[in-house]
C-alpha cells in the first residue's frame, strides 16, 4: 500500500509539474493547427491522413493525462473544478461522432482556459461575478420590456416590421442598443413620420448602452480586483506565517545554543 501510496504521488507531482503542463499546452496549440487545416478540403485531399493521425495521437496523449490523473489523485480529481472541465471536455471528444457533431472535437481547444493561469483567472472572475451580472441583467429585462411596449404603441402602425409586436420591437431594440446601423437603419427612417422620435431613441440609447453596459463591465473588473487582492492577502499571511516559523525555529535553535554553551561552561570551570 505504501508502494502504491509513493508511485501515486509521484505521478501526480509529475503530471502536474509545469514541464508536462507545458508539453500539453504545445500538443493542444498543434491540435487547434491540425483542425483548422482539416476545413481545407484541399489540404485534406494532399495529407488528410497525417492529420488524422496526428489528431488521434494527439486525443490519445490527452486522455491519457486525464487517467493518470484519475490514478494519482483518485476522489481528490474530481473535487477540482477544472479537473472535472477538462474531463468532460475529453469525454466529449472520445464520443464517436460523425456529420455534424464531428466539430464537437474543437471544444478540446478549450482545455487552454484550464491549463493557463491567467485564463483561469478571468474565468473564476466572470463566474464570480455572475451575482452582479444577473441583476444588471434583470435591470435590462426591464427596461426592454418597457421601450418595447412604448415602441409598439408608439410607431407599431406605421412600422410593422421594426415594432409591430413586443417580440420584435425588443429585437429592433437589441440592435440599436449594439448601435449596429440604429441612426440610418432605424432611428431617421422612423423620425421622418414621427420628428419627435429622437426624444425616444437617444435616451433608450443613453441608459441601456451607455449606462447597462458599462455596469456590466464594472462589476467585472471590480470583482477582478477583489480576486487580486484576496490572492495578495493570503500570499501576505503565507508569508507571514513562513517569518513566524523560521523566527520560531531559530529562537528554538538558539535557545539549545545557549544550554550547550552553558553545559560546556558548567564542566570546563572548576567546582569549588
Amino acid at each position: 500500500m505504501q508502494q502504491t501510496a509513493s508511485i501515486r504521488a509521484r505521478l501526480g507531482q509529475w503530471i502536474e509539474s509545469d514541464r508536462v503542463q507545458h508539453i500539453i499546452v504545445a500538443l493542444i496549440l498543434i491540435n487547434a493547427v491540425t483542425l483548422g487545416l482539416e476545413t481545407s478540403s484541399r489540404i485534406m485531399d494532399s495529407i488528410g491522413g497525417l492529420l488524422k493521425l496526428i489528431d488521434r495521437t494527439l486525443l490519445a496523449i490527452f486522455a491519457a493525462e486525464i487517467l493518470i490523473k484519475l490514478f494519482a489523485f483518485r476522489t481528490a480529481f474530481f473535487r477540482n473544478p477544472w479537473n472535472l472541465f477538462d474531463f468532460i471536455v475529453v469525454g466529449i471528444a472520445l464520443v464517436p461522432s460523425s456529420g455534424p457533431l464531428t466539430v464537437l472535437r474543437v471544444l478540446r481547444l478549450l482545455r487552454l482556459v484550464s491549463l493557463v493561469p491567467r485564463f483561469r483567472f478571468v474565468v473564476e472572475s466572470l463566474l464570480r461575478a455572475i451575482p452582479g451580472i444577473l441583476s444588471i441583467a434583470g435591470l435590462l429585462a426591464i427596461l426592454f420590456y418597457v421601450s418595447a411596449v412604448m415602441a409598439t404603441g408608439l410607431f407599431g402602425e406605421r412600422f410593422p416590421e421594426w415594432f409591430g409586436s413586443i417580440g420584435s420591437s425588443m429585437y429592433s431594440l437589441f440592435q440599436i442598443m449594439t448601435l449596429e446601423s440604429w441612426s440610418m437603419g432605424i432611428a431617421r427612417p422612423v423620425m421622418e413620420i414621427y420628428p419627435w422620435a429622437w426624444a425616444y431613441f437617444v435616451p433608450f440609447i443613453l441608459i441601456a448602452t451607455f449606462t447597462m453596459l458599462n455596469l456590466f463591465i464594472a462589476i467585472i473588473v471590480s470583482t477582478m480586483q477583489s480576486m487580486v487582492e484576496e490572492q495578495n492577502q493570503q500570499e501576505t499571511a503565507q508569508i507571514g506565517e513562513l517569518v513566524h516559523g523560521e523566527n520560531l525555529e531559530l529562537h528554538q535553535e538558539l535557545r539549545a545554543l545557549r544550554d550547550e554553551i552553558r553545559a560546556l561552561r558548567d564542566a570546563v570551570e572548576p567546582r569549588p
